[in-house]
């Protein structure tokens, strides 16, 4: 069953980095000291705590997408095993980048999760294309 934790995991992830977009929205529209927000809206933390959110809800979306496809599409079990890994893995780049931003942490985290993502990706594509049609209207 690859992929019912992609899909789980997915909607949690995607519903936490929504609260944190209404929290970059209290910053910039409520806050006090919203103006200096908006002011450095483009730079530094500020920016990268939109890198977070925007990928934070793009790799929780994926997670459900990669998920829903694995239980769906005939994909060998070792292929299906390590894609899940590697989509759920690649949830660590947007928790890096707010490591950086909270805790001054180095990126570590965020290239671990970029890659991770990737090579899921790119294994995805590759299984999708060698895979063989299956059922009535299964023609390549």
């Amino acid at each position: 069953m690859q992929g019912k934790k992609n899909i789980a995991t997915g909607f949690l992830f995607l519903a936490a980095f929504m609260v944190y977009g209404f929290i970059l929205i209290y910053l910039r529209d409520f806050a006090p000291g919203k103006a200096q927000w908006i002011a450095d809206y483009a730079v530094g933390k500020h920016f990268e705590s939109r890198l977070a959110h925007v990928h934070g809800n793009l790799f929780a979306f994926i997670n459900v997408v990669v998920g829903y496809l694995l239980l769906r599409l005939p994909i060998g079990a070792f292929s299906a095993k390590w894609i899940s890994w590697l989509a759920l893995a690649g949830m660590l780049m947007p928790l890096g980048i707010l490591a950086e931003v909270v805790l001054g942490l180095p990126p570590v985290l965020v290239l671990v999760g970029g890659i991770a993502m990737v090579v899921a990706m790119v294994w995805f594509g590759v299984v999708a294309v060698t895979m063989q049609p299956v059922g009535a209207g299964g023609r390549s």
